[in-house]
């Protein structure tokens, strides 16, 4: 398929398959039609002697300074250069690339005023791998990610830097080997590029691909720990969620079940004296749905956003641009908060099913050794996750419940959506550590049952893990161990089922 910007819907899966290049997408002509009649409306606009916000005047607490035709250009460009104080290390290229996408797509709606030309030139950009560098601080999500889409756009002026390689180079001199000469910016543009939420999208848009692999591992590692602990499957029968039925949670229940299908081990104590597990075991469809509720209504909200116009003011017909608020990020933000409180409790359960695994009950040795004393076993690892949670913890802040007034209080209620975005990235990286510890603790605890055989799917997956990681017998350094799961996880070698299969 060709994806027609401005024209079709985004999805998630959709942005990433046009960013990876297995989807090809252009603009058609109805979109050119679209983005040349409402630059007309501009250009009618701009030579008026009206005051339209944006397009003859200045800019924030300046709105209302008219700034003649002769200045217009001018104007634009010093927009764009004096809102391009990013601070700190760059964001991933990757991110960088889904910005020029969801903005290429917002732009293409038709309702931003910017000329053909220029999204064109960002087009090419893409075409030719061309990704400018964005620093990863300095939006405050209000109006919209101004220093990092200011960044992001000052190669279309010769300014600013691309990449290359691994490496950062100046754009002029990438633009001139590709024979591309720098764009003056004309009435409108400068403020259609740096208005948006397209850096708080993109960082939502990176969250919900990892988050996604990381929610059905998460079951995985639960189900793995539940095969080691020989626990009780009866607390994920249908039965018992049809009457609590959260989406999220009768989700997990029902790949838990296909989990445990096949169990030999799991069938072996089906008439033991226990009556139940600790809440980390039993209650995993609660906890781990309730996260996946919260994934849910951030790609629900991500979905909106990555197909709306978010710029301001928003060019309507000739004689009416309206300034509004579309470019303000507390949509996303909020949503975002939500989905890092989530994912820190995917760790936060999971830590304490490591511990749970060390404490030598229902015939695990102590420490998952059977040399306990000589040898700590994997005493220690937990103590990393218990680290790594409590990073989490501290990094659930909610940056949406603040707000610092800028812009001499033009601009007083600000998202700070950007940093919530940055921080569920954070978060999602340390559940990564986390889930690899507990899947080498459930590893170790499933080679104890044996004889006993899991499911052909839990199977699998420890034989992935033995792949790269011996039974632990004797002390040794266990660091590489880890790193060997942790690189498991982040290249997605795990074998963790489709969710819908089970829903």
């Amino acid at each position: 398929m060709t994806f027609k910007y401005g024209i079709d819907t985004l999805t998630v899966e959709l942005v990433n398959d046009i960013a990876n290049g297995s989807v090809e997408a252009e603009l058609c002509t109805q979109a050119k039609d679209k983005i040349n009649a409402s630059r007309k409306n501009v250009e009618h606009m701009a030579s008026s002697d009206s005051a339209v916000y944006g397009i003859n005047t200045g800019f924030g607490p300046l709105c209302d300074t008219q700034i003649s035709p002769a200045e217009t250009n001018l104007l634009q460009k010093n927009l764009l250069i004096t809102h391009a104080v990013g601070l700190g290390n760059p964001i991933n290229k990757s991110i960088s690339k889904l910005m020029l996408i969801t903005k290429v797509q917002a732009l293409s709606q038709g309702f931003s005023g910017i000329r053909l030309e220029v999204v064109e030139r960002m087009l090419k950009f893409l075409e030719l791998d061309l990704i400018p560098v964005v620093p990863e601080q300095g939006s405050v999500g209000a109006s919209g990610d101004l220093a990092p889409l200011s960044h992001l756009f000052l190669p279309l002026i010769g300014e600013g830097e691309f990449w290359q390689g691994s490496e950062t180079v100046p754009a002029i001199s990438l633009l001139n080997a590709h024979n591309l000469a720098p764009m003056e910016l004309e009435a409108k543009e400068g403020l259609a590029l740096i208005n948006g939420t397209q850096f708080i999208l993109s960082h939502a848009i990176t969250a919900l691909v990892k988050m996604r692999y990381l929610l059905d591992l998460a079951d995985l590692a639960g189900a793995m720990s539940i095969e080691g602990m020989q626990g009780s499957s009866s607390p994920f029968r249908a039965e018992l969620h049809q009457t609590r039925p959260f989406p999220g949670c009768v989700e997990v229940a029902a790949r838990m079940r296909a989990f445990f299908d096949g169990s030999q081990n799991m069938a072996s104590h089906t008439n033991c004296d226990r009556v139940q597990d600790p809440y980390s075991l039993r209650c995993i469809p609660q906890v781990h749905g309730a996260s996946r509720n919260a994934y849910k209504h951030l790609k629900e909200l991500a979905e909106i956003e990555m197909n709306s116009v978010t710029d301001n003011p928003i060019v309507i017909s000739q004689e009416e641009a309206i300034s509004g608020g579309s470019f303000h990020g507390q949509p996303l933000a909020m949503a975002l908060d939500y989905a890092s409180i989530a994912a820190a409790e995917l760790g936060n359960i999971a830590d304490r099913r490591c511990y749970l695994l060390l404490e030598g009950m229902h015939g695990l040795p102590r420490m998952l050794t059977e040399s306990g004393g000589l040898n700590s076993g994997l005493m220690i690892p937990q103590y990393a996750t218990a680290a790594l949670v409590t990073e989490n913890k501290s990094l659930c802040f909610p940056p949406s419940a603040d707000s610092v007034p800028t812009s001499m209080g033009q601009e007083d209620h600000v998202s700070m959506g950007s940093i919530s975005g940055r921080k569920l990235n954070q978060i999602l990286g340390n559940l990564d550590k986390i889930l690899a510890i507990e899947l080498m603790y459930a590893a170790q605890a499933i080679d104890f049952r044996r004889p006993n055989t899991c499911s052909e799917t839990i199977e699998q997956n420890h034989q992935i893990i033995r792949s790269k990681v011996a039974k632990l017998e004797e002390d040794r350094l266990l660091k590489p161990d880890i790193d060997a799961i942790i690189e498991l996880v982040q290249t997605q070698a795990f074998c963790v089922g489709s969710p819908e299969k089970h829903a």
